[in-house]
């Protein structure tokens, strides 16, 4: 039997090059510059006994059941978590997903995108904040599986209440504030809810820019525990789950 070659991070580098330049219209110009951020996502090589495979660091991430949440919340992206979200919970609805968070925050309907996805699911989301969750991340962060979730020691948590920019006519400016009340409030009963602090109060705590070190969030109910020690490894952790399904 003629066994195919896998193919390699430079094949694969020049194929991705050739769908893109074809999906752009043949602009050799907008392919180079998608190309660049693309090669800014460094590759991972993995041997075994039918040869290479290569794979972008954060789809080898999702094979240990991690989602990487590192930028600003906007549509494309909270499709790309709800996405592995889906993902993960079928394929296995009772092995804990990993959600790493370090995100200034977003759009807040592309935010509550994920977080009812992540309430959908049967799957426990642990969350873990490794440098910054502010406004709708802090959301996300909040609202881990109970018991599992995390923040590294020198991570910022921030709350605050939403914030928009509004045009056009008198109207429809107060159709869009009386809108971003609405999500504010809701976010305030999201906070109570998983944070266990009265609405009022979570109200009062986020009218301004609200900072916290993870030791106060972790005193705020945001988290569950501060991951000190280098030891406290969620990756090592999914790998062991891993072993012991494979074993059972």
């Amino acid at each position: 039997m003629t066994r195919h070659p896998i193919p390699t991070r430079r094949a694969a580098h020049a194929a991705a090059r050739e769908t893109t330049r074809a999906a752009l219209g043949g602009s050799a110009a907008l392919a180079a510059a998608f190309e660049t951020r693309a090669m800014l996502v460094p590759m991972v090589i993995e041997s075994s006994s039918r040869g290479e495979r290569a794979y972008d660091i954060y789809s080898r991430l999702l094979k240990e059941r991690i989602i990487f949440l590192g930028d600003t919340i906007e549509d494309h992206v909270a499709n790309l978590i709800i996405a592995q979200l889906l993902f993960l919970e079928s394929e296995d609805p009772d092995k804990d997903i990993n959600l790493y968070i370090n995100s200034p925050g977003g759009v807040v309907t592309s935010g509550l995108a994920i977080y009812d996805t992540m309430e959908y699911l049967r799957a426990p989301v642990a969350t873990i904040c490794i440098g910054m969750a502010a406004s709708m991340a802090s959301v996300l962060l909040a609202a881990g599986a109970k018991g599992k979730r995390y923040s590294l020691p020198n991570s910022r948590i921030m709350i605050h209440q939403g914030s928009g920019g509004f045009r056009g006519n008198t109207p429809d400016v107060l159709i869009q504030v009386r809108e971003l009340e609405t999500l504010s409030e809701r976010l305030h009963e999201i906070l109570a809810q998983h944070t266990g602090q009265p609405v009022e109060k979570v109200r009062r705590d986020t009218d301004r820019d609200y900072f916290m070190s993870p030791e106060q969030a972790r005193s705020y109910g945001i988290i569950d525990e501060v991951m000190a020690r280098p030891g406290v490894s969620l990756i090592a952790k999914a790998k062991d789950e891993r072993a012991k399904a494979g074993e059972g």
